[in-house]
């Protein structure tokens, strides 16, 4: 595994031992930010991330590589929560993002009012369908998701996390191998 663009391409990640944390695959996270990134210039710079349920913090620290501002990495595994310390540790990141090791609706409830988040990337394990029903549920009225905002949720391709939540809907499904992302936003936005 390693980060595939920008000022850390091509460093090696760590990540645990066994079938516990599932980091997003190398060509799927390749996708996902041609995706976020088609036709912006100005690509993600500056750009507020959340990574939940954030295993080795691949996706957030991808979006570190590639000019965001800011990412907070939430992890309830505190063995997950080191590597992805450790990841940010041995690239050299030093400031713009927050590891919070705890509960992801409990980290969401505790987010400052005013903030203002670009993109929210939440990847549960795959069998806990519950974890992507409860976070799109809350995500649907959370005051720091804009009309802008894009929520991306990774899941395995036969499962379909759902269409919409209140005002947060579905807008494109990208499927690659078992895996796929289903990108959100609130409104009838267009694509990004």
């Amino acid at each position: 595994m390693r980060v595939i663009a920008g000022k850390y391409r091509s460093r090696p990640l760590r990540s645990l031992r066994g079938m516990d944390i599932r980091p997003t695959a190398d060509r799927l996270r390749e996708a996902l930010f041609n995706v976020l990134t088609a036709g912006q210039p100005e690509g993600l710079v500056g750009s507020v991330w959340l990574d939940l349920f954030a295993g080795t913090g691949a996706v957030g620290i991808e979006a570190l590589s590639r000019g965001a501002g800011q990412v907070t990495f939430v992890e309830s595994s505190a063995p997950a929560a080191r590597v992805v310390r450790q990841n940010l540790e041995s690239l050299g990141i030093e400031t713009g993002f927050t590891v919070v090791q705890g509960d992801v609706m409990k980290a969401l409830k505790k987010i400052e009012p005013g903030t203002k988040v670009d993109f929210v990337f939440l990847d549960p394990p795959y069998d806990f369908a519950e974890g992507y029903r409860s976070t799109l549920e809350f995500l649907r009225s959370a005051a720091f998701l804009e009309e802008k905002t894009v929520v991306i949720a990774e899941h395995v391709k036969r499962f379909d996390p759902g269409e919409k939540f209140g005002t947060l809907a579905r807008f494109r499904k990208l499927v690659q191998g078992d895996a796929a992302l289903s990108f959100y936003r609130k409104g009838d936005a267009e694509q990004p």
